[in-house]
């Protein structure tokens, strides 16, 4: 079993480069640039302008940390639905649970504001319990956070969070993008292999033997209502993703994987999103977890060459989901 050896690469230093070159063209993307109230940078993808498909396909790369390539293509495996999201790293446990994962719980009473913070700036402030298992630590003297949603967070809390970064505030550029929107749809598609590491973490799988990883959703229309787009790209994932991921070990542990990575495992699989979300009256966490995850897999053992595949795609809960 082959072990890297080398340095450990910076998200935050290499979502910095795409930062920038998205700001450059952000004219050409639909995207505003501006200063917001405490002195930091704001990018809106999508909340008080239009946004697009490629505007969301950077930022789901900014959204990894610059260790993934993101691509849009015609290779969803759905007939009716061909238009794909495909997401590769060769970094899949800092690139995808170590910046792209939405783990920073970020709230303000005084305004009300609450929201999931995603990005590069999670691992500069490692609030999170996971980062002490992940064993990483990013160190860069600029932060960029991702905001799923309309606003970006209250100046009090934007002082907190540049605290927690340990960067001045006009070092840090917050992206939002709301899950209805273009932009936001494509990039919360473009965390299907995402779904399959964090599901592989709550299964106690070793993470440091997941080495490479491959994943593939379906396209769905944005929707402007909330509901709906979450119920459409969670379903994009849930019903419509394929994954594949390289993984050492032994055979016996990859396919153990493999059987228990597919969505259909979870209790709560069988119909769309947005229903399983209405029959919990709204409560996201009342969702069985292991929901969460793609609906076909493939792991890959480079020790051994062998490989295993598990699950199925749901083509006709998509058509559903997506009408």
């Amino acid at each position: 079993m082959q072990k890297y050896i080398g340095p450990t690469p910076s998200v935050s230093a290499g979502a910095a480069k795409l930062v920038e070159a998205l700001v450059a063209n952000a004219g050409a993307l639909r995207c505003v640039v501006s200063k917001g109230a405490a002195g930091e940078r704001l990018i809106d993808l999508g909340a008080a302008t239009l946004g697009g498909l490629e505007a969301g396909r950077q930022l789901a790369e900014i959204c990894m940390g610059g260790l993934g390539v993101v691509t849009i293509n015609t290779a969803s495996g759905l007939a009716r639905w061909p238009l794909g999201v495909t997401v590769h790293t060769s970094n899949p446990v800092i690139s995808c649970l170590g910046s792209q994962y939405g783990g920073w719980t970020m709230s303000d009473e005084e305004t009300g504001f609450f929201a999931l913070g995603s990005g590069p700036a999670r691992a500069l402030a490692r609030k999170e319990e996971l980062f002490k298992e992940l064993d990483y630590a990013d160190h860069f003297n600029k932060g960029t956070l991702v905001i799923e949603g309309d606003n970006p967070p209250p100046p009090a809390l934007v002082k907190r969070i540049v605290s927690d970064c340990g960067i001045a505030v006009g070092d840090l550029t917050i992206l939002c993008a709301p899950t209805g929107s273009h932009a936001g749809t494509a990039q919360v598609v473009a965390r299907v292999l995402e779904a399959a590491l964090h599901k592989a973490h709550e299964l106690h799988f070793p993470l440091d033997n997941i080495v490479d990883g491959v994943g593939t959703a379906p396209l769905p229309p944005p929707v402007p209502d909330f509901v709906k787009a979450m119920g459409r790209t969670n379903d994009a994932i849930i019903y419509g993703g394929r994954v594949q991921l390289y993984v050492q070990g032994s055979n016996e542990a990859a396919q153990k994987l493999a059987e228990q990575l597919p969505s259909r495992g979870s209790s709560a699989y069988g119909k769309p999103f947005a229903e399983a979300f209405a029959a919990v009256d709204g409560d996201f966490y009342k969702i069985d977890p292991m929901l969460f995850s793609p609906a076909q897999v493939t792991v890959s053992n480079l020790d051994t060459g062998s490989s295993f595949h598990a699950g199925e795609l749901a083509p006709e809960i998509v058509d559903a989901s997506f009408r």
